[in-house]
């Protein structure tokens, strides 16, 4: 998807704010105690998402997230389709008190192309 070039500055601000991870580390980090988050649209998400992700969309993340999880230093590492939106959030995230918050690099497409486990 071709990006306007007011967007793609945005989300580079905001990268320069968040940390972002790759699909491997994100799976690591997985093992332990991380939570993994699509922030993708509804329609997007039913189509098909990572395993065991926990669905919090772009619209709404910020207003949910507190109920879903209100310990500020879970680790929470957040993905959409590739990676522009989910920086967007976790800066937000980090903005509200969040201090362990990642966006994962690629996301969804790079998740489907390291064959990482998915559902519908």
């Amino acid at each position: 998807m071709k990006h306007s070039a007011e967007f793609l500055a945005i989300t580079d601000d905001a990268k320069s704010r968040v940390k972002e991870v790759s699909v491997i580390e994100a799976l690591e980090r997985l093992k332990d105690k991380a939570h993994l988050i699509d922030v993708r649209e509804d329609s997007e998400f039913a189509a098909g998402h990572a395993k065991d992700s926990i669905h919090l969309g772009r619209g709404v993340i910020e207003r949910d997230i507190v109920e879903k999880f209100p310990d500020k230093n879970a680790e929470l590492i957040l993905y959409c389709g590739g990676g522009f939106r989910s920086a967007l959030a976790a800066d937000n995230l980090q903005k509200m008190g969040y201090r362990n918050v990642f966006s994962m690099a690629g996301g969804w497409k790079a998740w489907k192309e390291a064959n990482a486990p998915t559902e519908s």
